[in-house]
């Protein structure tokens, strides 16, 4: 929001608070799933709401940077909470899959999913991660597997195919992924391919954890079943990376996300602590304003 405004400061005052409203509306319509969009989007435009009479557009535009910065260092605290966390969740040679990229590129710093790989290493466990291709657009392979190995993170880049295998043979003791809107009861929305890995991990006996910050869940909604998915391009499937892999004119089916029922996530990490078991009453419980520190188990 800050580098879709900071260009038009010469405006008059109700013109640039138009343009922000117009860059904050761009942005909401870009990923209808993930709630912590609408979250910031939100903050902001509430911090402008409040300045709305700072004197000159200059000192509004510095306010708005702040609150920004601000977001961005909760964060990054959110995220090392979760890593700390989660991380007790992990034991010293344990295999652990993950899927898509829930790291500092899409997040801050140590990442959601990846902070307890982080973590985890910061306490001297050694973690071997498999990290999913995460199809169409190669999320796990392009980002995540980068990522961990900017940390010298022992990964294995797999085919999302490939997960029931390496399950199979005993590779993975541990399932982490991300997610980008929780419902009430702890039905989790993720990248499209986490149901399945999470029903893998069900079929072989495999611990399923989700890790995210209080900012994914979405009270408001009681199922996962109220969840938006949002539907992409077929050109993603059909041409991905620029390459064409199927006949033109082919109809194609694209959702960006799935949701994993609550009944097969053992737990959820948040900054608050660990949602276990996970439905409804645990995660009021540990979302409650009255539990600031939260709780472990």
């Amino acid at each position: 929001i800050v580098l879709g405004v900071r260009e038009h400061r010469e405006l008059k005052r109700s013109a640039l608070l138009t343009k922000m409203q117009a860059v904050a509306d761009y942005l909401a319509s870009s990923r209808p799933t993930a709630v912590n969009l609408f979250w910031a989007i939100r903050r902001m435009r509430e911090c402008a709401e409040r300045h709305s009479a700072e004197t000159s557009n200059a000192a509004l535009l510095e306010v708005l940077l702040a609150e920004a910065s601000a977001i961005h260092d909760e964060d990054r605290s959110m995220c090392h909470a979760i890593g700390r966390h989660g991380a007790k969740l992990l034991e010293d040679g344990m295999g652990v899959l993950t899927h898509c990229n829930a790291g500092g590129l899409a997040t801050s710093e140590y990442g959601t999913a990846l902070s307890l790989i982080y973590a985890a290493q910061d306490e001297g466990k050694q973690i071997h991660v498999y990290a999913d291709e995460t199809r169409p657009l190669l999320q796990g392979a392009r980002l995540t597997t980068w990522e961990l190995m900017q940390r010298n993170i022992d990964v294995t880049l797999i085919c999302d195919s490939m997960a029931a295998q390496v399950m199979r043979e005993g590779r993975v003791q541990a399932v982490v992924t991300g997610a980008d809107r929780i419902a009430g009861n702890g039905d989790a929305a993720n990248k499209i391919g986490t149901y399945g890995v999470a029903l893998l991990a069900q079929a072989h006996g495999i611990p399923f954890y989700v890790a995210a910050p209080s900012s994914t869940f979405d009270l408001s909604l009681t199922n996962g079943d109220q969840i938006p998915i949002e539907q992409r391009d077929a050109d993603e499937v059909t041409c991905g990376m620029g390459r064409r892999t199927a006949p033109e004119g082919v109809k194609v089916y694209n959702p960006a996300f799935d949701v994993t029922p609550s009944t097969l996530i053992r737990a959820i990490i948040c900054e608050q602590g660990v949602i276990q078991p996970v439905n409804a009453d645990r995660v009021a419980t540990v979302l409650s304003p009255k539990n600031p520190g939260g709780s472990p188990q």
